[in-house]
Order: C-alpha cells, then sequence, then structure tokens
C-alpha cells in the first residue's frame, strides 16, 4: 500500500512539473518596458518641491515618449533606449539636487535591471 501511495505521488510530482515547464513557454520572460513612472511616489521618495515637481513630470512624460519610439523601432532600438535612458538622466541632473539625483540614479538603475535592459553595451 505504501508502495503505491509513493508511487502515486511521484507521478503527480512528476506531472506537475512537466506542466509547469510548458507553462513557462508560453510566457515573455521580459515585455518592453515603456518607460512609465509614477510620478506622485517619485515625488514622495525624493521630496520635491513644487517646481522640481512639474519639472520631473514633464521629464518623466518625455522619457514615456522616448521609449514608446525606442520599443516601437525595428533598427537600432537598443541605441534608441540607451539614448533616451542617458537623455532622462541628463535632464534629471539639471532639475534635482545632488541627494536627490543620487538617490535617483539608484532607483533608475534597479528599475532597468529589474526590466532586463542593460545599457552598458
Amino acid at each position: 500500500m505504501r508502495k503505491l501511495g509513493f508511487t502515486l505521488v511521484a507521478a503527480l510530482t512528476f506531472s506537475v512539473s512537466v506542466f509547469a515547464n510548458g507553462a513557462n513557454d508560453t510566457i515573455k520572460v521580459t515585455e518592453k518596458w515603456d518607460g512609465a513612472i509614477n510620478k506622485a511616489k517619485l515625488t514622495q521618495y525624493l521630496k520635491l518641491s513644487s517646481q522640481q515637481h512639474e519639472e520631473v513630470a514633464n521629464i518623466c512624460d518625455y522619457f514615456q515618449e522616448q521609449m514608446k519610439v525606442a520599443n516601437n523601432s525595428k533598427k537600432d532600438s537598443d541605441q534608441k533606449i540607451r539614448n533616451a535612458v542617458y537623455g532622462n538622466l541628463k535632464l534629471m541632473k539639471g532639475t534635482l539636487t545632488e541627494k536627490q539625483y543620487s538617490d535617483y540614479l539608484r532607483l533608475m538603475a534597479m528599475t532597468l535591471r529589474n526590466k532586463g535592459i542593460d545599457i552598458e553595451k
């Protein structure tokens, strides 16, 4: 009776693992990030002034537009993404204080890594 139970558990485990491996084949591991940034949370995290908030919101909107163009591009998509990211960082550096920019840079690096985007090629 025990052998039958173990055999049944082993067969069930094997079938579940085979099914789970097949499910991963249909799911995209990395989807293209459209550059959307939650401006309210970013304002709260960086403790932005009202003037900085407006400028950062405009920069985020511009960055999102550039990322959409880069993702939809059939040619040089990686280069366009890299340009969009570096352009965003340059604009943010002119708007934020040194401490805020340092925090933003860390946050952006983590986000890019989590989205599977490598800009250091």
